[in-house]
């Protein structure tokens, strides 16, 4: 299981720097399952994530407080919303699908939004 922990790790860890270039995929989440998946197969790379420079600040605030940044709560809010307004333009969606698509974001959208803050 080892191995397996260890080479999900780094996919995750690829995903999430191919979302540091790309503002449509989000970084935190998968670098945060990168940790999880290290911290079962390798301390090692589990510490090099949780003391990165750049990312390791909110992955120790989301481990140790389940805490997310208010810039990352109304960037994701931001872009839940702007995928949604796509999806109704681009696809005129009947009122039944509209309404489950709707309830379906809006889960994670309350779940994010009512994250605590790092330092609150």
């Amino acid at each position: 299981m080892r191995i397996v922990y260890l080479s999900l790790g780094w996919l995750l860890v690829t995903i999430g720097l191919v979302g540091a270039f790309m503002p449509v995929l989000p970084t935190t989440p998968f670098l945060i399952m990168a940790v999880a998946c290290f911290a079962r197969s390798s301390p090692r790379l589990e510490a090099w994530l949780l003391n990165h420079p750049r990312f390791g600040g909110p992955l120790r605030d989301w481990r140790e407080k389940g805490a997310v940044p208010r810039k990352a709560k109304i960037a994701a809010v931001a872009m839940m919303t702007i995928s949604y307004g796509i999806f109704w333009v681009a696809t005129s969606p009947p009122a039944l699908r509209a309404a489950i698509v709707a309830a379906i974001m809006i889960v994670p959208a309350i779940y994010v939004v009512t994250r605590p803050e790092p330092g609150a």
